[in-house]
């Protein structure tokens, strides 16, 4: 097995073998039953907000495509998988000659999104709907999730500058990167993420580390000489050994004594450690009776959400915050929890719609081929709900509409008055690529722009309003009759 010896990890690695081993072992499988191109639908959806939250950013499309688009097996992967002893000669030659030819249907990014609702629909052979599972669900939810997380503490900083400073904090370096990305689509202004930039096109930022003062044999020392060198962009960290004490006085000393006569400003200070709301409003009295009210405080170490409400609540005079590990984790909640099921089959020009049967009845799958529509008022602009229709319903042109819940079915609504936008777009069709993926910074303002048409109650931190994600009467016939045809199955069997 000398080509795994020499298999260079970082450099070599193919991502068409990032999948889970069920994924080769069901591929073998459906060619020995001659299934393999039977023609499936499969839906990727969540079935909760982390965080107890209102809503979720989607995110992680684009890496989606540059899987897809490179799906291929080199001569080493079905060496490898020659060497697993249970594949057959059939399946080795298909993925030697593998060529992605499923319709690929998604929620663009930035869209704000809900459990229940397909973020991304495959169909095409089984076969290739089946392997691309682990990648769709690993790009789609770790993306979203961090996303998602990076828009809460953006909504909690209520303006302010959000720096993502992650990297060294996250589950390795893809990571970091894609982390990064997330970060900014989710709000973030900046990323210490030096490579997000360059692969992205999104600003890095960063100032200094206590190694820096610590070198130097006075903190002074230390402020003195970055001065020196960055003169137009000035922003010293002053919590080395005492912020009140030591770090702001040699600051303003500096200011005055360097950058002042130099006629340049400051930029800012920051504080990593200690009371954020004591320290920050005594610097903010020091530096504005030293006539630098325009010097920026900025805080770190270990913030989210919580603490960012809590000490703009308790007055904290702070023009932004460095978001780390908290952030680029989703600390509070890790798992996003998206899956990926199978949702119809093909029967020559029939499509037959397939569901999953649960006790939990959150688990309970909704069957066949669908589309989303969100539903806006005409008068405020804000989304009013989304509806899940199958693939040939039509609301676009009705006067009126009745929405109820799919199982509270006695609540119900009429609305009038409205204009509905479908979500899902087309990515692939037939294994080509036929969608343009915009900018991070172009889905930053799609976040922004979508976000405004929520309804406050349901951006909220605590006990958001529940955002309403509705079937049409003829799904919910589909899916009820459907379960009614299972569980007699089930009643027979007991």
């Amino acid at each position: 097995m000398e080509y795994i010896k020499n298999f260079n990890v970082r450099n070599d690695r193919n991502l068409t073998m990032l999948v889970d081993f069920y994924e080769l072992t069901m591929g073998n499988a459906y060619l020995e039953n001659d299934l393999g191109n039977k023609i499936a639908y499969f839906d990727m959806f969540f079935r909760r907000v982390p965080d107890g939250g209102g809503y979720c950013i989607m995110a992680g499309i684009q890496q989606l495509i540059e899987y897809l688009t490179n799906l291929s097996f080199t001569h080493d992967d079905i060496e490898y998988l020659r060497s697993k002893a249970i594949f057959s000669e059939e399946f080795l030659n298909y993925l030697e000659n593998f060529k992605f030819s499923c319709d690929v249907w998604a929620v663009p990014e930035g869209n704000p999104v809900f459990p229940n609702e397909p973020l991304v629909t495959v169909r095409g052979p089984i076969l290739q709907a089946q392997f691309v599972e682990t990648m769709v669900l690993l790009s789609i939810n770790h993306q979203t999730l961090i996303a998602s997380k990076a828009n809460r503490i953006c909504r909690a900083a209520d303006g302010r500058t959000v720096m993502e400073f992650g990297s060294r904090r996250a589950q390795g370096y893809d990571g970091a990167i894609y982390g990064a990305r997330a970060a900014m689509i989710g709000g973030c202004n900046s990323t210490a993420c030096t490579i997000a930039e360059q692969m992205f096109g999104v600003p890095s930022s960063g100032t200094m580390a206590h190694s820096w003062v610590q070198l130097f044999p006075t903190e002074y020392d230390a402020f003195k000489a970055w001065a020196k060198v960055y003169p137009d962009n000035c922003t010293f960290l002053v919590d080395t050994y005492n912020v009140l004490k030591s770090g702001i006085p040699n600051a303003i000393k500096v200011f005055d004594e360097v950058l002042k006569p130099q006629g340049f400003r400051p930029k800012g200070i920051r504080i990593d450690s200690g009371d954020i709301t004591y320290l920050t409003k005594k610097c903010r009295e020091a530096l504005d009776e030293a006539g630098y009210n325009d010097v920026k405080i900025i805080v770190s170490n270990s913030l989210d959400e919580y603490i960012i409400d809590s000490v703009l609540r308790q007055g904290a005079p702070i023009d932004g915050f460095g978001v780390g590990e908290r952030l680029i984790t989703a600390k509070s909640e890790p798992v996003f929890g998206g899956v990926y099921k199978l949702v119809a089959i093909e029967d020559g020009d029939n499509i037959v719609p397939r569901i999953k049967i649960s006790e939990n009845e959150e688990k309970i799958t909704n069957p066949g081929f669908k589309k989303i529509y969100r539903i806006f008022d005409k008068d405020t602009d804000k989304a009013i709900a989304d509806l899940i229709t199958l693939h040939d319903e039509n609301i676009e042109n009705e006067e009126s509409l009745m929405l109820f819940d799919p199982v509270y079915t006695w609540k119900k609504k009429k609305i009038k008055n409205f204009y509905a936008k479908e979500l899902m777009v087309q990515i692939f069709d037939k294994g080509n690529l036929v969608y343009d993926s915009p900018t991070v910074t172009e889905i930053k303002k799609i976040v922004d722009e979508e976000t405004e048409k929520l309804w406050h109650e349901v951006l909220r931190f605590e006990n958001p309003h529940n955002y309403y994600v509705d079937l049409s009467t003829k799904l919910w016939s589909l899916k009820h009759n459907l379960i009614n045809k299972y569980s007699n199955i089930y009643m027979e069997n007991k």
